[in-house]
């Protein structure tokens, strides 16, 4: 079973590999944050009159648990816009960094829900009123949509590193802000925004992201030569698709699936917390825990292992369906026995499948994951149940 030489074994080879690239200079440079502050800072200085209502700059140290003031005060309907810059450091050393539209989520006032966006800007409109506050995720995680959190904020000490946020408060929409303020001095950020406020960044229908995991770009809608499918790219993002059902788990109880995976994103064992970045189909029962299946880089099939990440260790455990290179890029038929995997792996089957997911995770060594996901179906003692 993985455990602290596998972590060993794996940052030793992750070391090695930072150390490489920091010779060959092949190490992406930190943003400058003051740089990024003192240009939109100047862009905000020169916009036309009754653009702005107001604008902050927040700077967040990883270290700070949840949750930071900007000072700006929202009544609902009031459109914003945000700005990121940053990294937060689970290891320098390792160069292992979370991305600050993974880090920085928001809250109006003290009791509204959590969210966040998936890029390094953002717009919204506030549904309350109440001060704009940010919050730092990880290493922890959300307990309760109001901002609670599952572990002591005590964990924060264990990363490093700093966000820098830049806060517009619009006197009108955010489209029509970003549009005048662009043009009084053209900025790479404010057309990114822009070009995301264009985009359709809707999950599949009847699909939604696990919420406390937050909202992500990954997974698309597509109809190819092999029917309706399920596209999934990540690059160093994470994101959980969910679709509910209501089964009961019996000896019968499976699920198939076709899928091709083009691409791993990594190339080391994943059962280690530095390297756990995987493509997976999980199933989740009515006692809180699921059960995910996925194509190994290394590790033999029929390996399985709790999850090693503090904050899922005891409710998702890994199962390997495939490993190697053999097959990718080839479409491959998945069939599994529900009740005998949990009985196997996890111990006392309970009693229902609530839900079907899809995991793509590559937010720990930043790689590329490729795959596609067809006829998924539930079996079991009536008429199948299909999910996509």
């Amino acid at each position: 079973m993985a455990g602290a030489l596998t972590d060993l074994s794996v940052a030793g080879k992750l070391l090695a590999k930072s150390l490489g690239r920091r010779l060959r200079a092949d190490i992406e440079s930190p943003p400058n944050l003051g740089v990024f502050e003192q240009e939109l800072q100047a862009l905000i200085d020169a916009a036309p009159a009754g653009v702005i209502r107001e604008s902050a700059c927040v700077s967040m140290p990883a270290t700070q648990p949840p949750w930071s003031g900007s000072g700006i005060q929202l009544s609902p309907g009031d459109q914003v816009s945000y700005f990121l810059a940053g990294r937060v450091y689970a290891n320098r050393l390792l160069d292992i960094y979370v991305s600050p539209q993974l880090q920085v989520w928001c809250q109006v006032g003290d009791s509204g829900e959590v969210f966040r966006g998936t890029r390094t800007s953002h717009s919204f409109t506030a549904d309350r009123a109440g001060e704009l506050r940010f919050g730092n995720y990880f290493p922890n995680d959300w307990a309760s949509p109001d901002g609670g959190r599952l572990q002591d904020d005590a964990v924060y000490a264990d990363v490093s590193g700093e966000v820098r946020i830049l806060v517009i408060k619009w006197a009108g929409s955010a489209e029509e802000g970003l549009r005048q303020l662009q043009a009084s001095g053209a900025a790479g950020l404010l057309a990114a925004e822009q070009e995301r406020l264009a985009a359709s960044l809707a999950p599949p229908p009847g699909w939604e992201y696990l919420w406390h995991l937050g909202p992500a770009e990954i997974y698309q809608h597509q109809h190819g030569e092999q029917g309706a499918c399920i596209h999934c790219h990540t690059h160093g993002d994470v994101g959980i698709l969910q679709k509910a059902v209501d089964l009961p788990l019996t000896e019968n109880s499976e699920i198939s699936w076709r899928w091709c995976v083009e691409q791993l994103p990594i190339t080391l064992r994943e059962d280690s917390v530095p390297s756990h970045d995987y493509l997976s189909i999980a199933v989740e029962f009515d006692n809180g825990r699921d059960i995910t299946y996925y194509w190994s880089s290394s590790l033999p099939a029929g390996y399985g292992y709790d999850c090693p990440l503090p904050n899922w260790k005891g409710k998702e455990y890994h199962v390997v369906v495939r490993s190697g290179g053999a097959g990718l890029g080839e479409w491959q038929d998945e069939r599994r026995n529900l009740m005998a995997d949990y009985r196997q792996y996890m111990g006392e089957p309970p009693q229902r499948i609530v839900k079907v997911w899809l995991i793509a995770n590559s937010i720990f060594q930043r790689g590329h994951g490729r795959c596609d996901y067809a006829d998924i179906l539930l079996h079991g003692d009536g008429p199948e149940t299909r999910v996509l």
